[in-house]
């Protein structure tokens, strides 16, 4: 069984085929083509590590994904893990992808089918609240999807946000945010953020994407635009014990839509949209079957 670097993995994993499997892939855990259970979540014996196992199979491929997360690690990334693929037909372990990257990427994918699913009516400025790994990957879709796209970074971390302003994103306007009250016309939030980091009056006129607060303890966007949005998640499943800003709003779960309803169609009307990205290990099949696309020959699979 092959196993795939980060770089390779990254490399097998473009941008806008990886959204075209990722509809695919949506439908289909819509329709119950794939089958996702519920991720398990198990602590270390010392309770300073968690390990999260993550199975979606399909009639063609199985994936797992096996992630472990040690916030005190200093030598070691916080976040390590792998993507293992499958044969659906005989379970024959096929080859294994970089899990960190693979997530990094099939997320921002998802941002990025959110952003085309519900467009705002003017597309130029977008805020990027966070200056982490996800907010560089982001940026690397909006350089590849949108060229030309005016970017402001919000972040506490002013070194961080030179970073990405200097990073291979030439395709982009990046700077720093200089006033908060600017309007813009979409903002994507990708922070681990426990208190509120955007809210404001819900409109039609920006939508926002909440990717980080992935625990009902975290939150990233407030309750004046949980509460005044069409709320859209990605996963319907395990979007109501995850998705922090939804469930700290106290938004009612029967009027949360899901994006399956949305690739074909618009949302009818005016409203605002609030899209809010939890994962699954659907969207890591998804990424597995790109691959195998991607890397066919060279896996002689």
């Amino acid at each position: 069984m092959r196993i795939l670097s980060a770089d390779e993995t990254r490399q097998a994993l473009p941008f806008r085929p990886l959204i075209g499997a990722l509809k695919t892939a949506i439908a289909e855990y819509r329709d119950a083509s794939i089958i996702c259970p519920e991720r398990l979540v198990v602590p270390t014996a010392d309770k300073h590590g968690t390990v999260l196992s993550m199975v979606a199979y399909g009639p063609d491929i199985i994936a797992h994904k096996l992630l472990t997360i040690f916030p005190d690690n200093t030598a070691l990334p916080t976040l390590q893990g792998q993507v293992t693929c499958l044969d659906g037909r005989d379970g024959r372990f096929l080859f294994a992808m970089d899990g960190i990257t693979a997530t990094e990427r099939r997320t921002a994918a998802v941002s990025m089918l959110g952003l085309s699913c519900f467009q705002p009516p003017r597309l130029e400025r977008v805020l990027l609240v966070g200056t982490g790994a996800q907010a560089a990957v982001h940026l690397e879709a909006l350089n590849e999807l949108y060229p030309g796209l005016s970017v402001s970074i919000r972040g506490r971390n002013t070194k961080r946000i030179q970073s990405l302003i200097e990073g291979p994103y030439p395709a982009l306007r990046i700077e720093a945010e200089r006033n908060t009250a600017d309007h813009y016309d979409a903002v994507i939030t990708v922070t681990s953020s426990r208190e509120i980091l955007f809210d404001r009056s819900a409109s039609p006129e920006t939508l926002v994407i909440g990717v980080g607060a992935y625990r009902p303890d975290m939150v990233e966007i407030g309750p004046g635009i949980v509460l005044g949005s069409l709320c859209v998640v990605d996963d319907p499943v395990g979007a109501p014990h995850e998705a922090g800003d939804i469930l700290q709003a106290g938004k009612d779960w029967s009027e949360v839509a899901s994006l399956a309803d949305f690739l074909e169609k618009r949302p009818v009307g005016q409203e605002p949209v609030f899209f809010k990205s939890v994962g699954c290990a659907a969207w890591d099949l998804a990424a597995c079957r790109l691959a195998m696309q991607s890397l066919s020959g060279a896996l002689d699979i």
